[in-house]
């Protein structure tokens, strides 16, 4: 049985450093020193989709959406400011969930806890 996709994005967000959960909008939600936004799950909320929401790379979002719009979304609310929407509910590839979460951690973590990470997590 495959792995509950809350419990793999947790394990992946909350291996970054100063990472914490909380819920937002009565969803799973990971933030940056408590304060800034990495992550919330999105367990069919606002759709019939399984996914998770994280900002995005300048560009990222219209590539990847464009690419394959069976896995990758601009999800309401913050589509706009180019974050992405990424499925759950269809066959995963945690290794590129991971690097799509370390490279949202990047762009809102604070230079110096962006500077620990080295490698993959």
């Amino acid at each position: 049985m495959p792995e509950d996709p809350r419990e793999a994005l947790r394990r992946i967000c909350l291996a970054l450093p100063e990472v914490s959960e909380r819920l937002s909008h009565g969803e799973p939600a990971w933030f940056v020193r408590e304060k800034k936004t990495l992550a919330t799950y999105a367990d069919h909320h606002h759709d019939d989709r399984v996914a998770f929401w994280c900002p995005a790379p300048a560009g990222v979002q219209e590539e990847l959406v464009a690419e394959d719009p069976a896995r990758f979304f601009r999800p309401p609310y913050v589509g706009h400011r180019g974050w992405l929407g990424v499925r759950l509910d269809v066959d995963v590839d945690w290794a590129e969930v991971t690097e799509i979460v370390t490279d949202a951690y990047r762009l809102v973590a604070p230079k110096s806890l962006a500077a620990r990470l080295t490698g993959p997590i």
